[in-house]
């Protein structure tokens, strides 16, 4: 068989794949042979696809049907004599955008190239029976790897060798603890997480020794594959972007329909005959020429007057600005869409290490022969206490005692009168038992706790760094402990054995032998137990075994903790001297703990009707336990783990994906399906992660969080946001702000469509009616809707949030953009404008003997002063100005003033009257056009208030969802 065809190395036994290699466990490779087979696979490194050429990404920015619309109509206008202004206006409008949208957008895809940098620089190898450093781009499958302590693992290997082999392999399955290795095959159905005799590219040795076989390299590396799931993944639109596209493309076709409409009108009008008029054009008939001409501009007037030329800068401006708010509340955006689809998250799916847990392994429970504990604190920091539960042979104990009670390790101020349950803080020194079993903790130990820049951290095994704090928090430096028991020699924990021992010189004179390891394989190496008078019981293996199966259920890591007296002159540890008469010390219970925040942020979460869900590689009773604790599951909730996720198909998964919220022991795949499989029940769903592991579903999801301390760069670039606290909290905050940027986006649009609509209507109805002149000009409108979307729109951006937006329920992804309400008041908004201006711009006309030009701009500051006061409508899209406030967007105010300036320099600057063709109007005109403005904004406002009454008559008490 070829080593090409084999998949699952774990299966095989270890000499088989070095004959299959072709390969010498002593020797290795030969350097003609490993150099043959570098030309053959190519280097060990990971690539990825071609990312998006600048060029083309600007070119992109003018893929959009409004887009289009105008550059096929300043190109027409262009061409037309006399219309030059017009076509470099909309050339100009369409040129800004489309500069704005490349800036802010920034599309690069640095995923793959992370991926090498966890790839170890150098190796070392075994080569013509030498052992070599070179450099890790240059081995091939067959070379001989050996790796110890602190190593990154260069490629995937299988080991052949080893001694005291701990790896970190959290990166790839999501488990916090490091994995103990073993070299014995394993079944082919085994997971990654259980492939105890397999090293995988980009994990860390914690621990001990290895030599290993180079099974695979590159991109056929588990790191390779989950390269390939990152290219896999395809870019999903978001939500806003889905609904803006819809939008646009309706839109288009509604303007190009009207406009068609009314050229065809204005040439039927015309009263030539469609030969006529092509064989007139060919010729340059000056009548058919000019009605063309008019006609076409015309059109072009009404397309541009209905297209909101400010929205895709509208929308980019004020997703830029939820960005630096969500910035000063520890989320970073990398991609603008993700600010308003956090908003409409529907499925949180995290991650637990690191996550919701603070990937710290804190001792939470200690139980002796005859007592049980307690442990407060979380993490590596010392602070915390030990507390005795009461139990009612305590109770006992205590009406003969008093407050001096169980060998006087209470201490004086203990309460006299204890139920069950209740917990009582100890004095450790001289408890026995206790004592004991925690100064095993310590002297059984290879790391040490380290306080860098305000933060514990360990130096080794998280486990045995948990030991060490439950210590300091007993009252008890480890350091001094260690001093006063020297340790005279060592036997290395091993799977084999299950248990690490350690000799020790007595402060007093003689030597003690101290163990810890599993609890299967210590309590059946003792026979008496140690009580917390220091008195020697026979042991009671069952029930000791039921409170180690008790503390395995509350989802904690158990270990055994015993001691052994050794012979006066025993100076060396012997497994001969281990086989029994051990004495039973205590367990201790260890557990990564739930951030304290994070149980509130889940909670608020579930609040704002949002699903979190916890996938993780963990073991599925850790996960439940977790998963308890922060509220993400009841007593009764059920975990899928990967496994039965690899035997159910998608159908099955579909039915089942919205009821479970727990998923353990899952591989990147899995975590793809589970994404895609919500996202099939049209929820917009959030991926939290932070390994490598993560960055496919990071992908695939709607909207990527990853972790900024503790996540890996691939995790970063894969994901929408970051987060720089690594703290769950902060999701709540960013979806908050989502929330508030999604309402704002809908002030602008709810504010933008009528005032668009009504310039369009004001040209429509002009040529419909026939009039010898429209109330106002292409080159105009465009001065409008460049202004008023700069000044007036944009403010809407700063709008502070509303109350009670994490009270409603994420909005159905389904909901258009054009909602029923929208369309009604775009219609009867942009039906009062018209009225307005056409009923002061013929009044001018007709009683006034009003110039065209003085009337047109007279026109025109009516469309602009209505469009200044509905801003203030639209404030709130349902709450007065009043309530919300006349003074809380101050932006609002300043933009007010900022276009009542410039709609004074259009109308009476000179130059401005020759650009736009307007004319300085009377004083008496400004205070009609007022009073057209504020009478409409009363009518929205009276609107308003009919339908809060409605809604409150509908459904009292309620919050207004969509979901």
């Amino acid at each position: 068989m070829s080593w090409r065809e084999i998949q699952a190395w774990h299966a095989h036994e270890g000499n088989e794949i070095i004959g299959v290699f072709e390969s010498d466990g002593q020797q290795g490779l030969t350097s003609a042979e490993a150099e043959k087979r570098l030309q053959e696979v190519g280097p060990n490194s990971i690539t990825g696809q071609r990312g998006i050429s600048p060029v083309k990404r600007f070119m992109l920015q003018f893929c959009n049907p409004l887009v289009y619309v105008l550059l096929v109509a300043g190109t027409i206008t262009m061409l037309m004599p006399g219309h030059l202004v017009d076509a470099s206006v909309i050339f100009g409008v369409v040129l800004v955008n489309a500069i704005v949208g490349f800036v802010q957008e920034s599309r690069a895809k640095a995923a793959i190239e992370a991926l090498n940098k966890l790839v170890s620089l150098d190796a070392n190898v075994v080569r013509d029976g030498h052992p070599r450093r070179i450099d890790a781009a240059h081995l091939v499958p067959g070379d001989v790897v050996q790796l110890q302590s602190g190593d990154r693992v260069p490629a995937d290997l299988r080991l052949l060798h080893l001694r005291d082999l701990q790896i970190n392999e959290s990166m790839l399955t999501g488990e916090s603890l490091s994995v103990n290795k073993e070299r014995e095959t394993l079944a082919e159905d085994m997971s990654l997480a259980d492939r105890k005799n397999m090293a995988y590219s980009g994990t860390l040795v914690t621990y001990g020794q290895t030599t290993g076989i180079v099974v695979a390299t590159g991109n056929r590396t588990e790191l390779g594959r989950i390269s390939h799931l990152l290219e896999s993944v395809t870019e999903i639109a978001t939500p806003l972007t889905r609904r803006l596209s819809r939008f646009s493309i309706l839109l288009s076709w509604i303007i190009i329909g009207v406009a068609a409409f009314t050229f065809a009108l204005g040439m039927w009008r015309g009263g030539y005959s469609l030969p006529a008029y092509v064989a007139g054009l060919f010729s340059g008939e000056p009548a058919i020429t000019e009605i063309f001409g008019n006609t076409f501009i015309s059109a072009v007037a009404l397309a541009v007057a209905a297209i909101p030329e400010g929205l895709p800068a509208a929308v980019t401006i004020i997703l830029a600005i939820g960005v630096s708010r969500m910035a000063k509340r520890n989320a970073i955006i990398r991609k603008l869409p993700a600010v308003e689809t956090l908003g409409s998250t529907a499925v949180i799916c995290s991650d637990k290490t690191g996550t919701l847990t603070k990937n710290e392994m804190t001792v939470a429970r200690i139980i002796t022969a005859k007592a049980r504990y307690r442990v407060t604190g979380v993490g590596y920091q010392p602070k915390g206490e030990l507390l005795r539960e009461a139990t009612t042979a305590t109770i006992e104990n205590t009406a003969q005692h008093g407050t001096n009670r169980d060998g006087g390790f209470y201490p004086s101020d203990a309460p006299a009168q204890v139920a069950p349950g209740d917990a009582i803080p100890v004095v450790v020194e001289n408890s026995g038992a206790l004592q004991q079993c925690i100064h095993c903790g310590v002297l059984c130990n290879n790391s040490r706790l380290v306080h860098n820049d305000g933060i514990w951290l360990v130096e080794g095994d998280p486990t045995e760094g948990a030991l060490l704090t439950s210590a300091t928090k007993g009252g008890f430096e480890p350091t001094r402990v260690c001093a006063e028991y020297p340790t005279l020699d060592t036997i290395p924990f091993e799977s084999e054995r299950q248990y690490m021992a350690t000799l020790h010189r007595l402060p007093e004179g003689g030597t003690m032998i101290y163990m810890k390891g599993a609890v299967e394989r210590v309590l059946a190496l003792c026979d008496t137990a140690l009580t917390e008078e220091g008195a020697t019981v026979p042991i009671d293996r069952e029930t000791l075994t039921e409170l180690a199966d008790m503390l395995a259920a509350e989802g904690l890591r158990v270990l055994t903790f015993a001691r052994k007296p050794a012979t006066a002159e025993q100076l060396a540890l012997h497994q001969d001297n281990l086989n029994g008469g051990m004495t039973f010390l205590g367990f201790q219970g260890m557990i990564d703990p739930p951030r304290p925040e994070a149980i509130a942020a889940v909670r608020a979460c579930q609040h704002a009707g949002i699903i979190v869900k916890m996938i993780t590689g963990d073991h599925a009773l850790t996960a439940r336990t977790i998963a308890r604790k922060i509220g993400i599951i009841g007593d009764e909730g059920s975990v899928l783990t990967g496994n039965e996720l690899t035997s159910i198909s998608d159908e099955e998964l579909s039915a089942i994906v919205e009821n479970t919220h727990v998923f353990a022991r899952v591989a990147p795949e899995h975590k793809l399906r589970l994404v895609r499989a919500l996202q099939a029940h049209d929820y917009v769903v959030a991926m939290t992660g932070d390994g490598v592991n993560d960055a496919p579903a990071l992908r695939q999801a709607d909207i990527g969080v990853a972790m900024g301390i503790t996540g890996t760069e691939v995790s970063k670039d894969a994901a929408d946001m970051i987060l720089t606290d690594d703290n769950f909290a902060s999701i709540e905050a960013a979806v908050e702000e989502g929330r508030g940027v999604y309402e704002n986006l809908r002030k602008f649009i709810t504010w933008t469509l009528p005032t668009s609509a009504g310039e369009g209507m004001l040209v429509l109805t002009a040529i419909l009616l026939a009039l010898p002149v429209i109330p106002i000009q292409p080159v105009q409108i465009l001065w409008i809707n460049l202004t008023t979307a700069v000044a007036l729109g944009m403010m809407l951006a700063f709008e502070p949030k509303e109350k009670g937006l994490m009270q409603q329920l994420p909005r159905d992804p389904k909901e258009p953009l054009l909602t029923p309400i929208l369309l009604w008041r775009t219609a009867y908004v942009s039906v009062l404008m018209v009225i307005g201006a056409y009923a002061l711009f013929m009044w001018k006309i007709e009683n006034d003997d009003t110039e065209k030009l003085v009337a047109q701009t007279i026109a025109s500051s009516v469309v602009v002063m209505v469009e200044l006061t509905y801003l203030f409508n639209t404030r709130s899209l349902t709450r007065s100005i009043l309530s919300v406030g006349f003074f809380s967007n101050p932006w609002a105010i300043f933009g007010a003033g900022m276009m009542i300036l410039l709609q004074l320099a259009f109308v009476y600057l000179p130059f401005m009257n020759k650009l736009f063709n307007t004319r300085p109007i009377p004083l008496i005109a400004w205070l009609e056009i007022a009073a057209i403005a504020i009478a409409i904004h009363i009518i929205v406002e009276i609107e308003k208030w009919l339908r809060r009454l409605h809604a409150k008559s509908q459904t009292p008490n309620q919050p207004a969802v969509t979901r």
